[in-house]
């Protein structure tokens, strides 16, 4: 049986942000910190709505977070499982969140590709 923990997980630094994930017969299974509040929408930009078109489903171990969906904003926090569906967008993530999330791996991977592009072109821009 497949398996994945914290420890044993590729690891991407992003400076605010550190994802540590491994993808399990087509699942992506991430452990992510964030190290300060960050709103995802700037990095959206360019997928349908602007918005991740990606399902997540995860915990939050430590901290909180706020997703906007198209009709209202929740706020996930520690001991919360949660389940956000295709068109939203990370909004607000208290420094210091820890979340594992699980989604599946070719939707994570086109959103990535996106937030990639924008992310460089923030840096140059």
């Amino acid at each position: 049986m497949p398996k994945v923990s914290r420890e044993s997980a590729q690891v991407e630094d992003h400076g605010v942000v550190e994802d540590r994930h491994a993808d399990l017969d087509g699942y992506a299974v991430s452990f992510v910190t964030f190290r300060d509040d960050i709103d995802a929408t700037p990095l959206l930009k360019g997928l349908p709505d602007d918005r991740c078109q990606c399902p997540h489903w995860g915990y939050v171990v430590k901290g909180s977070m706020t997703m906007r969906f198209g009709d209202r904003e929740e706020v996930f926090e520690a001991g919360d499982a949660f389940y956000s569906p295709p068109g939203h967008i990370p909004v607000s993530h208290e420094p210091g969140t820890e979340i594992v999330q699980f989604s599946p791996s070719e939707e994570l991977r086109l959103t990535a590709a996106a937030i990639a592009k924008n992310m460089e072109a923030l840096q140059v821009g």
